[in-house]
């Protein structure tokens, strides 16, 4: 009877043991983590676009990308369309802007000329002489963080 309590025992201690390895937990990796959520995220796109004090009221995110492009579309075209412009640059008869925007709302203007073109520091430097004073520019936002972008908008001068 001894015999019996005593191998019993063993048997519930020894599978005891052996059954807390399929309860225990494994805590998963931090880093396997973040890759899975990062290869998740379209880096392409954002939640919400760049926005300009005149577009805030409206709550469409197709209509105030509208509108946010066409406000800083004009704005750009005001400031270099001018006859300072069109005499420093008499070639051009059109113009294509790289504007970044970054988290903390400063913005940076660069052009992309065609190489044919003129000296691409030379008409940088008149063009960052014109885009200066814009209104302020809320950085676009993804996943409820402002965020750099950048992008292109075409000017026509001629």
């Amino acid at each position: 009877m001894n015999f019996v309590k005593n191998n019993l025992f063993l048997l519930i201690v020894s599978l005891s043991m052996v059954s807390c390895q399929y309860f225990e937990k494994k805590e998963p990796n931090k880093e396997d983590l973040l890759k899975k959520e990062l290869s998740k995220i379209n880096w392409s796109t954002v939640d919400e676009y760049p926005s300009i004090t005149e577009c805030e009221s409206i709550a469409d995110k197709e209509l105030k990308k509208e509108c946010f492009f066409q406000v800083l579309t004009k704005n750009i075209y005001e400031k270099i369309a001018t006859d300072t412009v069109k005499t420093l640059l008499p070639r051009l008869d059109s113009l294509k802007i790289k504007v970044v925007i970054y988290p903390n709302s400063k913005v940076d203007f660069s052009t992309v000329l065609p190489s044919s073109a003129l000296d691409p520091e030379y008409t940088d430097s008149i063009l960052r002489s014109k885009l200066v004073d814009f209104p302020t520019i809320e950085p676009a936002i993804k996943r409820g963080m402002k965020v750099k972008s950048e992008f292109f908008i075409p000017i026509k001068l001629k």
